[in-house]
């Protein structure tokens, strides 16, 4: 692969022990968007343990800092409004953004056996080896890597099946 390529990369581990110490390099891999963490445990309880998205917190702080420049020709008190409004609009754009995050990883929490960990990245690849190597150095059971546009489409598809499924209910 010579140009970059969006992928969601799957790295299954059975148990935790390798799967946190992943995540944590997982951060700094070049590329990474997002990452998490889903672990079942042997009853069946699914939960997200760990979750990174970079750059979080920059839509909120940057248009605070917009929506106060702005603000400044109103005075002090424009200034406070505008930068409570800025922040206001990017916090809600983030949280648009963490929702559609969490149906992802309903979708993924399927693929997630009884007693096992999934590390979840959100990456674009100029090669698979950063990836391959982390998977290899933590012990990863299987990796999977789906195409991050047909991975989405995947998404909006169990979301239009819920929809549905909740109107017929209703």
């Amino acid at each position: 692969m010579t140009d970059h390529q969006h992928h969601v990369v799957l790295l299954t581990f059975e148990g935790g022990e390798g799967c946190h110490p992943a995540f944590e390099e997982a951060e700094h891999l070049p590329g990474i968007r997002q990452c998490a963490v889903l672990e079942r445990s042997a009853d069946g309880l699914l939960e997200v343990r760990e979750g990174y998205t970079r750059g979080a917190g920059v839509a909120t702080v940057g248009s605070g800092v917009v929506g106060g420049l702005v603000g400044l020709l109103g005075g002090p008190l424009g200034m406070l409004l505008g930068f409570a409004a800025g922040a206001a609009l990017g916090n809600a754009a983030e949280e648009g953004r963490t929702t559609a995050d969490g149906a992802g990883l309903i979708v993924l929490s399927a693929r997630v056996p009884d007693g096992a960990s999934l590390l979840v990245l959100d990456i674009r690849e100029s090669s698979p080896e950063p990836a391959d190597r982390l998977a290899a150095r933590f012990g990863a059971a299987t990796v999977e890597r789906i195409v991050a546009d047909e991975f989405a489409e995947q998404v909006r598809a169990a979301e239009r099946r819920a929809e549905e499924s909740s109107e017929d209910a209703g």
